[in-house]
């Protein structure tokens, strides 16, 4: 499901989507959509003024034919438009159905045997055992067991994860397979509600529900719609006031270029695709209103743990104790990490590296290494000579050296309080009755946060740090990650609270989650993103669920929702835009004969009313699938303050949509009067 592998838009996409263009020429599905439904109606107008031409008094076939077959390929452009946003999400519905089967599972009985069904017989409570190589038949919880799980159907990613009772990744997906070992799992939904399901539902373009602003902007285009009509109604009696014979298929033909065709055709495709960029991101989005609140969040308040800093504490730093050289110290560090695979280990060695510390590790190939125990809370070697080097806890390694006769440094419990102070871990290092010093583990924060928080910042979007650490350690991290505000020592009640203080001030929240305790923030938050590793409980509470389990991932939500807003924005004022040059075209070519001084207002110079007229009309039908490439894509989105974006967007969009059609027009207009000519128009 990964985005950067996926074809933007394949044959077999594009065959469908031409297919579905003539479907929804059905009059039940264009009057979903007020303004192509009123060149629908012209259309039909115009087909009728065709074979039947005495019907209003005219003798024009040829000239009602041309705008008949020109309406009908606009109508058809703006069908296909939709059609292929939702030929991309149904393309990845299919991909999720090739992995949904009705599969075996092994449901456990009372006295701990089991039997084989089928997975649509399972029910919500449902026990069943699933071993590697099985799959497992429905969303679940882990009650027993510990296995790895290769979620590669659902996430894209190949590599299995660990999924065991107890704790936040005990919620198991179904489509999914068991790598290895066995899991005992209480099934959680009913069949054809699983998670899996849901996901299929959601990209299926067809079924998406206009988001509120959507639903606002169609207000606005239908309200020109109607003043447009009223103009061209009001038009007929003062055109014959001043002797000027207008045909019916001329005023059908104003009507439908001055009303907002343009992203009247391209409104549905520009929402679907907005959801489609998400899923593609590996995101599932509940609802388009999510991924719009995504574009016009104020606040996004994250946790520290995983979000902002890696989780694991690393090695920060050497602190010797009094009497003891630095380099020394450093040297039985980095010997007792030779074989520690912890993050603690690694980054010890990576720090020790850092500052020019290098180990033989073939010089200590036969020594014997001790992993770390919750029983001895320690780590270490024993090496050939008899020496015994340690590192761990304090009171592990205070009692490790007065066993072997040593004494603790004076120092010891003031620089172990100091590294406690801040957060940090402290690991004391010690060689038989020998205390050194003591390594500075911390969480360290992600690289590049910094710079994508001054992004945010600039983009006027607030940054809340929520952590259980002391007021001193969140103070520390939230300076280094550039939050800022942080909450320390902050509970899920807490979570609520911040998020409420800031709705209350007509603010739009975003926040992560992935556990239990969760779920309630994650429900109060306009934009709520749940792991797909947490529970269910979460992915419940939230309107999205990131696949991928990364929860630095709201950073670039945030961003696809502004670029959905902005692709709308942007586009609606190039339609409404290209109407000035639309107007230009049309009314000076309609009055020019009668009125000769509107001849001041044909600055495209066209050939005459008829071609002027065709000329405006193609370019209406065939700027929508020269559009359909932004509408999909999206538009370029560069963080900046809203008031810069504004001003980019009116100058580009804006400007463009007045100076294209002027050139579109005249192009056009060159090359159909030789063929209007040859018809005798």
């Amino acid at each position: 499901m990964k985005s950067s592998k996926k074809t933007f838009i394949t044959n077999k996409m594009l065959k469908s989507a031409i297919r579905d263009s003539f479907k929804k020429l059905n009059p039940k599905d264009m009057i979903k959509n007020p303004v192509m439904f009123v060149a629908y109606i012209g259309m039909i107008i115009t087909a009728i003024l065709t074979f039947f031409p005495q019907i209003v008094g005219e003798n024009g076939r040829i000239y009602n034919g041309i705008v008949t077959v020109i309406l009908f390929a606009t109508i058809v452009f703006a069908n296909f438009a939709e059609a292929i946003a939702e030929g991309r999400g149904k393309a990845q519905a299919d991909t999720l159905k090739s992995t949904k089967k009705d599969t075996k599972a092994k449901l456990l009985k009372p006295d701990g045997s089991y039997t084989i069904v089928s997975a649509s017989e399972l029910r919500k409570g449902s026990l069943v055992l699933v071993e590697a190589g099985d799959m497992i038949p429905n969303d679940g919880e882990v009650i027993e067991g510990l296995a790895s799980v290769n979620e590669s159907a659902i996430t894209g990613e190949s590599a299995p994860v660990i999924k065991e009772s107890g704790g936040d990744f005990s919620c198991v997906t179904g489509g999914t397979t068991v790598v290895s070992d066995w899991i005992k799992v209480e099934i959680t939904s009913e069949p054809g509600e699983s998670f899996l399901d849901k996901m299929i539902s959601l990209v299926e373009g067809a079924s998406r529900k206009k988001t509120p602003n959507e639903i606002a902007l169609s207000t606005l285009l239908i309200a020109l719609t109607v003043i447009f009509l009223v103009v061209i109604i009001s038009l007929y009696p003062i055109a014959n006031f001043v002797g000027v014979k207008l045909e019916v298929s001329t005023l059908v033909a104003l009507l439908v270029c001055l009303i907002p065709t343009t992203i009247g055709g391209l409104l549905s495709s520009i929402g679907i695709a907005g959801m489609d960029r998400v899923t593609r991101f590996n995101v599932i989005a509940m609802s388009g209103k999510a991924v719009e609140a995504c574009g016009d969040v104020d606040v996004m308040i994250l946790d520290k743990t995983g979000t902002i800093t890696f989780g694991n504490r690393l090695a920060a730093d050497f602190i010797p104790v009094e009497g003891i050289l630095k380099d020394e110290m450093i040297k039985y560090s980095l010997i007792t990490s030779i074989k520690d695979t912890t993050p603690e280990g690694k980054s010890t060695i990576d720090l020790g590296q850092k500052l020019g510390f290098q180990i033989d590790e073939k010089e200590y190939a036969e020594d014997e290494f001790l992993e770390f125990t919750a029983q001895t809370k320690s780590s270490g070697v024993n090496l050939k000579n008899g020496e015994k080097i340690r590192k761990g806890a304090n009171s592990a390694i205070i009692e490790f050296v007065k066993n072997n006769g040593g004494s603790i440094p004076n120092d010891l419990k003031e620089k172990v309080d100091g590294i406690s102070k801040l957060g940090g871990t402290p690991l004391v290092v010690a060689k038989d009755d020998k205390i050194y010093g003591v390594i500075y583990l911390k969480d360290t924060v992600k690289p590049g946060l910094a710079e994508r928080f001054v992004k945010l910042r600039e983009m006027g979007i607030k940054t809340i740090m929520c952590t259980g650490d002391n007021p001193l350690t969140a103070a520390t991290i939230a300076s280094e990650a550039g939050v800022d505000e942080y909450i320390a020592e902050c509970t899920p009640e807490d979570k609520i609270e911040a998020i409420k203080k800031e709705q209350d001030l007509g603010k739009i929240v975003a926040m992560t989650g992935d556990g239990t305790n969760d779920a309630p923030a994650l429900a109060q938050a306009n934009v709520g993103i749940a792991m797909n590793s947490g529970t269910i409980a979460a992915k419940e509470a939230a309107n999205m669920v990131d696949l991928d389990s990364d929860p630095t991932k709201i950073l670039d939500v945030v961003g696809i929702g502004k670029q959905l807003l902005i692709t709308r924005g942007a586009l609606t004022t190039f339609s409404i835009a290209n109407d000035v040059a639309k107007y230009f075209a049309i009314i000076p070519a309609m009055f020019m004969i009668a009125i000769p001084q509107m001849q001041i207002l044909n600055v495209m110079r066209l050939s005459s009313s008829k071609s002027a007229i065709i000329s405006a009309l193609i370019f209406n039908a065939i700027i929508i699938p020269l559009l359909i490439p932004i509408a999909l894509k999206g538009v370029k989105y560069v963080p900046m303050k809203p008031e810069k974006i504004l001003k980019r967007n009116l100058s580009i969009y804006g400007l463009g949509g007045v100076l294209v059609p002027f050139i579109g027009i005249k192009i056009i207009d060159i090359i159909i009067t030789p063929l209007l000519a040859l018809l005798g128009m």
